[in-house]
Order: C-alpha cells, then structure tokens, then sequence
C-alpha cells in the first residue's frame, strides 16, 4: 500500500458550496484512518478537455457543486475513470454526472442528459425530484453484499443531502440492470448511491457523506475510496 495518494477533485471549487469546505476534512480524515497522506488538487471543470491532466492522479472525485461550468469536462473525467479504471467517487452532482455518463457511453444513449442542464431532452436520466433534499438528511438502506454496505459495515445510515434531482423513475430499472448496479435505496426505495461491478472502486451516491466531517466524523464512504486509492 502507498504510503501517499493524490486525489483529484472534479469540480468548481466555491466557498459558497457546503461539501466543498468538508472534503478536505473528510480527506484528511480518511486518510489518518487508512494510514495515508491523501493529498488533493482540485479540477476546474473548464480546464478538463483531454485526458492528460487526468493522469497523475490515483482517484478522482467528482464532487457536489452542479451544474458545472464544463458539463463536458466533469463527464470525461468521469469516463476515464470508469474506463481506465482508477478508484472514482461521486457525491450529489457527482452521482447524477456518472448516471448520465454511464447512460451515454455504456448503454449507448447518446442522447441522455441532465434535466437541470437540458429541461427539455426527451432522455433526461437525471430529472426533477419528486420532493427536493436541499439541506435534507435521511435514513439510506444499502444493498447486501455492496461495496457500500461493505464500507459502513452496517445495513443502513443517515446521511445529509443538497439537491433537487435524481435519476428518473422512467429509465432506472433500465439504468440499473447491467453493471451500474444498485447500492443503497431510501425510506421510499428511490435509489440513492450506484457502483460499478469488476472496477477497483467505482461508487456514486446522491447524499453527501463527506459532511459527516464536519462534525469530526470520519466518513466511511471516503475511507473505503482512500483505501481503494492507495492500492
């Protein structure tokens, strides 16, 4: 295991952002966990346009903030990851971003969006939730056996949200029948964290568990990812 792993931060960087000001905590914390030193730099997305300055980093985050100054340059990130494969986490605009990259490049909807970005796309895989969880928290029941449930080493978790869309009812069974698979659902069974089959580390999760740090409490999520990195 190394003894010291770069991350890098996919995202525009803005104080402004709650997530924003707990990920470095969360990474220090993680870190302390495993053993590490987890560095990070973040990634403006407008400065993302090939897959070079992607290369030197052991694991990519693409984290809350959305919608993203370069939609294209968060979704390349977000496939070299996914395609390289190196260990990718995605939290809230993270989690809808994977969603609508996954749905683009591996079921081959080339036309699949983001509704908040494009209202009007007849394949909006990410939509308008039914009820908005900005600033909301909320029991999530993980899937047996996930690499999620693996990392919480528990069933279920409360964990906190700032967001107003998902993945839309319409296309999740379809979204979630290959290798995307399911890994936690709420109260309601909505779907609220997705990872990769045969990836080193490919997990996404509509709730923020960065924010636990905050309160100085070492999220197991970003631990399991640190972990995944150092590899």
């Amino acid at each position: 295991m190394r003894d010291r792993v770069l991350i890098g931060l996919v995202g525009d960087r803005s104080d402004a952002v709650v997530a924003h000001k707990a990920i470095p905590i969360a990474l220090r914390l993680a870190g302390e966990a495993v053993g590490v030193d987890a560095a990070f730099e973040w990634l403006p997305t407008e400065t993302i346009i090939s897959a070079d300055p992607l290369r030197r980093f052991d694991g990519l985050w693409c984290v809350p903030g959305s919608p993203y100054r370069n939609m294209d340059g968060a979704l390349l990130a977000i496939r070299y990851a996914r395609s390289k494969p190196i260990p990718f986490l995605g939290s809230c605009g993270g989690f809808q971003h994977a969603v609508v990259e996954y749905a683009r490049n591996v079921l081959g909807w080339v036309d699949a969006d983001h509704a908040e970005t494009a209202p009007d796309s007849p394949r909006a895989v990410i939509a308008p939730l039914t009820c908005s969880l900005v600033e909301v928290s909320g029991s999530v029941r993980f899937v047996p056996g996930s690499r999620t449930a693996q990392a919480y080493g528990a069933s279920e978790a409360h964990e906190g949200y700032h967001c107003s869309y998902g993945i839309n009812p319409e296309f999740a069974q379809a979204i979630a029948s290959g290798p995307l698979k399911v890994a936690a659902r709420d109260d309601a069974g909505d779907i609220r964290a997705v990872e990769l089959d045969d990836h080193p580390f490919f997990v996404a999760s509509l709730f923020q568990s960065e924010r636990a740090a905050l309160k100085d409490v070492t999220p197991p999520l970003v631990v399991a990812f640190v972990r995944a990195c150092a590899k």
